[in-house]
């Protein structure tokens, strides 16, 4: 198992509801016209105050602009965020094509792990020719800078653990990224049918308190449609919501053996 890394994305699943019902990717669903509640805390805008705003009068920092956090390893930062040029790029730019195709990855490269994709993308942009970009990126391969088995392996690891997305997410991720289908397969084989499901509950019994005092289905629509826009089929997410509710003593005779309708 490879080391965990913190992946600052999204948690909700790519394939998950847009709308007024819940959907598992498995084609099942559930109406949440009626209170399908989003996750708490998913899709919130950051717009908290900052300590010491809110009208204070006083010394603005010099520069007028807040200081850059150090030490950032976000791999979700996408290339758009980037700066548009190092002192490195700006000093290749007008020299050999390959050099600035190396300055280009490095300066990408650092702190973050980036798929060959990802980086093919961002010397397209800087329409680096595609024979140089293949053969600097087939290089940075060879010396293991680019290494897209590691780089899903951290994902499935990092996104499982610290989000509780379940393996039909976390291949939709990852093929979001560029990584090869076969190496998704292996990446997501780290987690079996045990595991997600031992994860599913974890999430649903650090939500069910949060129901509580809400009329039973309220309760099954939210607990549900959270496991489900993390990638967790819909038998399985309404299973682990029936035991958790039957266990508080809640009646879920009208749900089937496997949590069907």
């Amino acid at each position: 198992m490879t080391r965990r890394t913190d992946w600052a994305e999204s948690d909700a699943y790519p394939g998950g509801p847009a709308g007024g019902g819940e959907t598992w990717p498995d084609g099942g669903s559930w109406d949440g016209s009626h209170g399908g509640e989003r996750e708490d805390g998913a899709g919130r805008s950051a717009g908290g105050r900052r300590a010491g705003g809110g009208g204070e009068s006083g010394p603005r920092p010099r520069g007028g602009r807040g200081r850059r956090r150090r030490g950032s390893t976000d791999p979700s930062a996408e290339d758009e965020g980037a700066p548009t040029s190092s002192r490195a790029e700006r000093e290749a730019s007008s020299g050999d094509p390959a050099e600035r195709a190396r300055a280009i990855c490095l300066r990408l490269l650092t702190g973050t792990p980036r798929t060959r994709k990802q980086l093919a993308d961002a010397l397209r942009k800087r329409e680096i020719p595609d024979d140089v970009a293949e053969e600097v990126l087939s290089r940075f391969e060879e010396v293991r800078l680019i290494d897209d088995s590691a780089f899903a392996d951290a994902w499935v690891e990092s996104r499982h653990h610290g989000r509780g997305l379940a393996r039909r997410a976390l291949a939709q991720e990852l093929r979001t990224k560029g990584v090869d289908p076969t190496l998704i397969d292996e990446a997501v084989a780290q987690l079996d049918s045990e595991q997600e499901e031992t994860t599913a509950r974890e999430l649903v019994d650090r939500k069910l308190r949060a129901t509580r005092g809400l009329d039973r289905d309220k309760r099954i629509r939210r607990l549900a449609g959270m496991l489900a826009r993390k990638g967790y089929s819909q038998g399985m997410a309404l299973r682990v919501v029936r035991q958790a509710l039957e266990e508080e003593g809640e009646d879920t005779d009208f749900l089937g053996e496997d949590g069907d309708f």
